[in-house]
């Protein structure tokens, strides 16, 4: 509990140097999470997409989401598993997923995921979301960091990787400057949201993105 103690102070001191007063939790937000030029480090790597499906599919669709939006995690139940099957997997749609961060729970969340690489990534994505009512919802910044470490445990994760990956703070300050590149590119207010080959629709049932979809695979 100690070493938990002193890694909750450690992040949230790099938060707090990177964000301050700037940190808002609304659902929907004008980029709270800004990085100055002169914060950039030159050892800051890029930030890998995390793609599934085939990067010559007709269809690109990219999924703007944050891991605290309940909307999101719905359509993670609801919508991605049949667009997984019925068009990703059939080499339909690429499919990259991109974390917006509404706050610094959110951010953790993605550091974790990150954490399990990309052949991984996924498969926590969808931890996350199955248990976001759980870890989102506890009493306490120890609370929450425990609950999204069980996830990265059971996912194979052991504890020296998951305290690199939160203690990464130029991994973070790097995935901040990507996440407001990428939110001011493509005009992000709200998650989830869906870039389809350039064009940007809201959030949508499973029926009316099949709509969408097959609407441009006709003319393709």
């Amino acid at each position: 509990m100690r070493k938990l103690s002193l890694l909750l102070i450690f992040f949230g001191l790099v938060y707090f140097l990177q964000f301050g007063s700037e940190n808002k939790h609304q659902t929907k937000f004008d980029l709270p999470y800004s990085v100055n030029a002169e914060e950039a480090s030159e050892n800051m790597k890029p930030i890998m997409e995390m793609i599934q499906g085939d990067g010559n599919a007709p269809i690109e669709m990219v999924e703007y989401a944050s891991f605290t939006c309940p909307h999101c995690a719905k359509f993670h139940e609801e919508v991605y598993p049949k667009l997984k099957i019925n068009y990703i997997d059939k080499g339909l749609v690429k499919f990259v997923y991109r974390e917006v961060y509404f706050d610094k729970y959110g951010m953790w969340a993605s550091m974790i995921a990150r954490c399990a690489g990309p052949d991984r990534f996924f498969g926590m994505t969808d931890q996350i979301y199955r248990k976001q009512s759980d870890w989102a919802r506890a009493e306490s910044d120890i609370a929450i960091v425990t609950k999204l470490r069980k996830i990265g445990l059971l996912a194979g994760l052991n504890e020296a990787q998951l305290n690199s990956c939160l203690q990464d703070g130029v991994k973070l300050r790097a995935l901040v400057e990507w996440y407001s590149e990428n939110a001011k590119s493509d005009e992000i207010k709200s998650t989830p949201t869906l870039v389809i080959n350039g064009e940007k629709y809201s959030n949508q049932s499973y029926e009316k993105l099949t709509e969408i979809l097959d609407e441009i695979l006709d003319k393709s």
